[in-house]
């Protein structure tokens, strides 16, 4: 089992059955804060609206290492309120967010829902990567099919330490989460569709 980082498809995000992984709950009390706000509410784009060939159409990854090493990077290098919305989210939207939005309502990990904007997230995960010397070019970007996750625990991301050495290569599980999150704001936003755990 464990925990899982995926991309929502626009049919699942307006779903009302959470069993198929329906976020309707979600999409209804974020857009409801949206109008609150004053800000338009966010629909998804379906899927055959972005045309992107090849792999990388959805998003999986699985979160297997340990968070600490990461969890101490983004507070050593992340202001608080910066590092909080890293490492506080549980749903990650394709829109840019002033602040976080947090709902009463359940996620995986917490008895809340927190929404962060994936051009901020992004910022942050660039900030981090560049801190680390990640070697960008080098790790999976289409990651629909756990293929980041393997990377790292495989061996090809130790081979490419040994090549690339730099302070990424002396904590592989922090470089892994860098990795992970650099991704899916990355593809939040190429993809135009929201994230989650599961």
């Amino acid at each position: 089992m464990g925990i899982y980082l995926v991309s929502v498809a626009a049919r699942e995000w307006f779903g009302a059955d959470e069993e198929d992984g329906g976020k309707g709950a979600i999409a209804s009390a974020l857009n409801e804060e949206l109008r609150r706000r004053g800000l338009a509410p966010y629909v998804p784009v379906p899927e055959a609206a972005v045309p992107v060939p090849g792999p990388g159409q959805s998003f999986e990854e699985k979160l297997v290492p340990s968070m600490h090493g990461f969890d101490a990077l983004c507070r050593r290098l992340l202001a608080p309120g910066e590092a909080d919305l890293l490492l506080g989210w549980s749903v990650l939207v394709p829109v840019s967010l002033d602040e976080e939005i947090r709902l009463p309502l359940a996620s995986p990990c917490t008895d809340e829902t927190v929404i962060a904007g994936a051009p901020e997230v992004l910022a942050l995960t660039e900030r981090l990567a560049v801190a680390v010397r990640l070697p960008v070019d080098a790790i999976p970007e289409a990651c629909d099919n756990l293929e980041l996750t393997m990377w790292f625990l495989e061996g090809e991301a130790e081979e490419a330490a040994a090549a690339r050495p730099g302070p990424w290569a002396e904590d592989l599980d922090t470089a892994f989460y860098a990795a992970l999150y650099l991704r899916a704001a990355q593809h939040a936003l190429r993809r135009a569709c929201p994230m989650t755990y599961c």
